[in-house]
């Protein structure tokens, strides 16, 4: 496998992945909430890559229902807003589960919080099993703990699974050196090393995080949500986005990353 991207195509050049969606981007332009246009949007990209023999494991935020910072703002006690958001995690992976179903995609969600009644419980063996059988794997409820956020989630499930790469859709192309909303001088990175990401404070995800994708040479693909067919093209080796990854920048051969 490269460590790089290469030809837009049909064929992929990951086998397994696991991508990260933000509870945002199942509101879209509403504030709050799930669009069921949007997520029906999503589950079709998805279906997409998962007939081109894709492994597929997700982890949905819950920020469009509750954000456990603004728990926290408000004086409540940390460990029960974050368990709060990952209840939230839980009602997003269920609605994206419906979408699947409903473009006859088999599907299953894991949950770090046992509720059965609902969901099973993530089993690391159970669930590369359901991807070795072609199932999307929707991995709701966090860690299970307080004080990690859900792309800690993603990066942690993305080496338990032995996902090849993760993938953060967000609403943006990619990683710039600032806000591109603010500076429209700000430059976007094709290409990135994680040790910048994290002495330069950039806005791809948080510290601990990179941190993990770092340690486990999990390459990571930032990339925006909101243009159709992104999913597939990122899949399929075309150039978007930003590739954050560990070595010498701008060396997309055979690598340790992977």
């Amino acid at each position: 496998m490269k460590a790089g991207q290469g030809t837009m195509g049909d064929t992929p050049i990951y086998s397994r992945v696991i991508l990260k969606l933000s509870g945002e981007a199942l509101a879209g332009e509403k504030a709050f909430g799930i669009d069921p246009e949007v997520v029906d949007e999503i589950a079709a990209q998805l279906k997409e890559v998962a007939l081109l023999g894709v492994q597929i494991a997700v982890v949905v935020g819950g920020g469009n229902i509750w954000r456990g910072s603004s728990g926290w703002s408000m004086g409540m006690d940390r460990a029960t807003a974050d368990y709060m958001g990952m209840l939230a995690t839980c009602i997003n992976s269920l609605a994206l589960q419906d979408a699947l179903e409903s473009h006859f995609v088999d599907t299953r969600v894991q949950t770090a919080i046992e509720m059965k009644e609902v969901a099973e419980p993530y089993i690391r063996r159970r669930a590369i099993r359901h991807l070795e059988k072609g199932r999307i794997v929707i991995l709701a409820g966090g860690t299970g703990n307080p004080y990690f956020s859900t792309d800690t989630t993603a990066a942690l499930r993305a080496a338990e699974i032995e996902a090849e790469v993760m993938l953060k859709a967000t609403n943006a192309a990619g990683v710039y050196d600032s806000d591109p909303a603010l500076n429209p001088e700000a430059k976007k990175y094709e290409e990135i090393e994680y040790l910048d990401v994290l002495n330069k404070g950039l806005m791809v995800m948080d510290s601990t995080a990179t941190s993990l994708c770092m340690d486990n040479d999990i390459p990571i693909v930032v990339f925006d949500l909101g243009e159709r067919g992104n999913i597939r093209r990122v899949i399929t080796g075309e150039s978007i986005g930003t590739f954050v990854r560990g070595g010498k920048a701008g060396d997309k051969g055979d690598s340790d990353c992977v």
